[in-house]
C-alpha cells in the first residue's frame, strides 16, 4: 500500500522545520497528503505549574492563558506551513486541536499511513513531540517516524537500513515500510544474533526477509552479524553510521510493567541515541 496520508507534528519549537522538511520530502516522493498537527495542549503545564493548593478560579486562569498563548503560538506555525505547501506545491491541510498531545497524536494518526514526531530533547522540557511518541507507538495503529532532536537530514530513505530479528514487530516494520523500501537506492538487513542462542530465523538469519522483499521488486543486502557483548542498539546504530544510512526500520517492543507502557531496551535505546531518523512500528 503507497503513502497517501503522512501526518506531521507541528509545534514552535526550533525543530519543527526539520521534521517539516522531512515530511515534505517524503510526501513529495509519494504524492502524499500532508496533514499538519497543532495540539494546544495545556494539561501537562498545568500539572507542572500547579503547587497542588486549591485556587480553582486561579488554576482557571492559568488554563485560559496558557491556552491563549498556544494560539497565538499556533498562528505563526499555521503560516509556514501554510506557506510551505504553497511553495513545494504539496496537497495538504492544517489541523489545530486542542486537548492532550499523546491522546490527540495517538488519535490523529489512526487516520494517516505514517505520523512523523520528533525525538524528545533532554535538554528542553517543554517540548512535547517526544513525550507522545509511546502512546502514538502503541494506540496508534500506525507507524512512528521520529526525527532525532539534533542535526541535519539531507535525504531520507535513500540508503535504508532494517533491523531485523523474525519477530512481528520486526515483520510489522518491513511491511509499514514498504512504500519506502521500494523507492530506496539501498536497503540492508540487519539480523543480529547470538552464537549461542537458537534463533527462528533459520540457517542464514534475514535470507527470508530478504526473498520476501525481493518478490516485492525490492532489493536488499542481508548482514548477519554475531553480538559480540554489544546491545543489537548499539550494533544497529554503529551499522547505521557505517553504510551512511539515511533511515533505521525497526520493530517497537512494549511491556506492561511499572507503567502502562514500558518501551523495551532496543527500542528505548534507539529513541533515547538515535543519529538518524527512526521508523518504528508495533
Amino acid at each position: 500500500m503507497p503513502l497517501k496520508d503522512i501526518l506531521v507534528h507541528l509545534d514552535a519549537t526550533p525543530r519543527c522545520a526539520t521534521r517539516l522538511q522531512l515530511a515534505v520530502a517524503l510526501a513529495r516522493q509519494h504524492d502524499a497528503h500532508l496533514i499538519g498537527l497543532h495540539v494546544v495542549d495545556t494539561v501537562l503545564p498545568v500539572m507542572a505549574l500547579a503547587d497542588g493548593g486549591g485556587g480553582g478560579a486561579l488554576l482557571g486562569d492559568l488554563i485560559e492563558q496558557l491556552r491563549q498563548e498556544g494560539l497565538a503560538a499556533a498562528a505563526g506555525v499555521e503560516a509556514e506551513f501554510r506557506e510551505t505547501l504553497r511553495r513545494e506545491a504539496i496537497n495538504g491541510e492544517w489541523r489545530l486541536v486542542e486537548g492532550s498531545l499523546p491522546d490527540t497524536m495517538a488519535l490523529h494518526a489512526r487516520y494517516a499511513d505514517l505520523a512523523v514526531l520528533s525525538q524528545r530533547d533532554p535538554d528542553d522540557a517543554a517540548s512535547g513531540a517526544g513525550l507522545a511518541v509511546e502512546q502514538v507507538l502503541f494506540a496508534g495503529g500506525r507507524p512512528v517516524l521520529m526525527v532525532p532532536y539534533a542535526g541535519t537530514f539531507e535525504t531520507i530513505g535513500r540508503r535504508v537500513l532494517v533491523g531485523w530479528n523474525a519477530s512481528r514487530e520486526s515483520a510489522r516494520a518491513v511491511a509499514d515500510a514498504l512504500p519506502i523500501l521500494a523507492a530506496a537506492e539501498r536497503v540492508t538487513i540487519l539480523a543480529v544474533t547470538a552464537a549461542a542462542v537458537a534463533t527462528p530465523q533459520g540457517e542464514e538469519p534475514g535470507a527470508d526477509i530478504a526473498l520476501h522483499l525481493a518478490r516485492h521488486g525490492v532489493p536488499a543486502t542481508v548482514l548477519h552479524m554475531t553480538a559480540a557483548g554489544l546491545p543489537d542498539a548499539e550494533v544497529l546504530l554503529n551499522q547505521a553510521s557505517e553504510q551512511a544510512a539515511d533511515l533505521i526500520v525497526v520493530g517497537a517492543y512494549g511491556h506492561s510493567r511499572l507503567r502502562e507502557w514500558a518501551l523495551g531496551g532496543v527500542t528505548r535505546t534507539l529513541l533515547q541515541s538515535m543519529t538518524v531518523p527512526v521508523l518504528l512500528s508495533h
